[in-house]
């Protein structure tokens, strides 16, 4: 699935009111077109991976970076983190464009805005990537064991999800497990992979779609009683427990809900619902939804974890991750008591916390 392109025209004052930030990057010799948009840094310096990817146009990459990065302050929040959220896009093809000198000059760049924002992996770039771009920055987390760094960040990204899928099944079916149910994964990349893994672990039937075909066969290899369908619009028309999406954003739309027979909607993937009303189109059919930048805030846990004092431990981030069953159960219990969508209540959560927490820090800072 790819970013839906748009012809109409962004103004970044408009589109990004509600940001503190957004700093373009041009470097000719290299070929690199970045954008840096810090939404917020009222808990902290702002934390978001570097998403590399063919954007359709400007337009297109400056709406994605606007709305993950508002995503990211909103993941932080919830997640307990004491860091802002901040997003980065590099406009071209990875397979293609990605270079040393490339990912050097994202650094340097990343460099001049001297730490209000810190980078990490996303989609398109990986640890090693990020050990290139440290070479040049030193705000630069999600890089490889062997350079000191969390490594891979979908490992616990996956676990994440896999935990507020539990909790969702918690208030779907009053058991927080998904054996015997038929789990939909769309998209099985970096996250999508490991998530299959744990739900095939706690005996779920799982069935997964990729754009990528050897994306595909590598999960089928791995997981013989794994089943495939080509597309996404044949495995949202399946018969599904739990639909997960883990690829592109606006994977929920109008058209999806319409179709889908999940009882749970919880996947990876960023800024799943298209638009604003899903949510309420999602409850009256009954789905339960466990906000994606709740339950996919694993990978931030892991690569937060490598800024703490005594160094990065996997223990530690994966206990911490592990506190996104109870998030979820808490936010899809005032989204009950107050008869709200979970989108609504985990913002109000989130919200409560940039606004509290911030204002003690402003104490502090100012």
């Amino acid at each position: 699935m790819s970013v839906t392109p748009s012809s109409s025209p962004v103004d970044v004052f408009e589109a990004g009111a509600e940001h503190e930030q957004v700093v373009f990057a041009n470097d000719p010799a290299t070929g690199l077109r970045a954008i840096v948009a810090i939404h917020s840094t009222a808990l902290g310096p702002a934390l978001g991976g570097t998403r590399f990817y063919p954007y359709a146009s400007t337009d297109d990459a400056l709406r994605d970076v606007l709305d993950l990065s508002r995503g990211m302050s909103y993941k932080a929040a919830l997640a307990g983190l004491d860091l802002g959220g901040g997003k980065a896009v590099i406009i071209g093809d990875p397979a293609t464009l990605k270079t040393e000198a490339l990912l050097r000059a994202y650094g340097r760049f990343v460099q001049t805005l001297g730490g209000r924002y810190r980078t990490a992996c996303d989609i398109g770039t990986f640890s090693a990537d990020m050990d290139h771009v440290a070479r040049e920055c030193d705000f630069v987390t999600g890089r490889t064991v062997a350079d000191g760094g969390a490594g891979d960040s979908s490992v616990l990204t996956a676990y994440g999800v896999f935990q507020g899928m539990r909790a969702a099944a918690q208030v779907a079916w009053g058991e927080p497990t998904l054996a015997g149910r038929t789990v939909g994964v769309a998209g099985v990349g970096k996250v999508g992979r490991h998530l299959v893994a744990h739900l095939v672990e706690d005996g779920a039937d799982v069935v997964v779609t990729d754009v990528h075909a050897p994306a595909v066969d590598a999960v089928l290899a791995a997981h013989p009683g794994v089943r495939s369908v080509v597309s996404t619009e044949e495995l949202v028309g399946s018969r599904l427990d739990v639909y997960a999406p883990c690829a592109m954003g606006g994977a929920i739309s109008d058209e999806v809900v319409e179709v889908l027979s999940a009882r749970i909607v919880c996947g990876a993937a960023n800024n799943q619902l298209a638009h604003p009303g899903v949510e309420k189109a999602l409850a009256d059919r009954g789905v339960v939804y466990a906000p994606d930048y709740c339950v996919n805030a694993g990978g931030l846990i892991q690569v937060a974890d490598e800024l703490h004092p005594a160094g990065f431990s996997f223990e530690r981030a994966r206990q911490r991750a592990t506190g996104i069953f109870d998030t979820t159960l808490a936010i899809l219990a005032h989204a009950e008591a107050e008869h709200v969508s979970p989108a609504l209540a985990a913002d109000r959560i989130a919200e409560a916390r940039m606004r509290d927490v911030g204002r003690l820090r402003s104490i502090w800072v100012g």
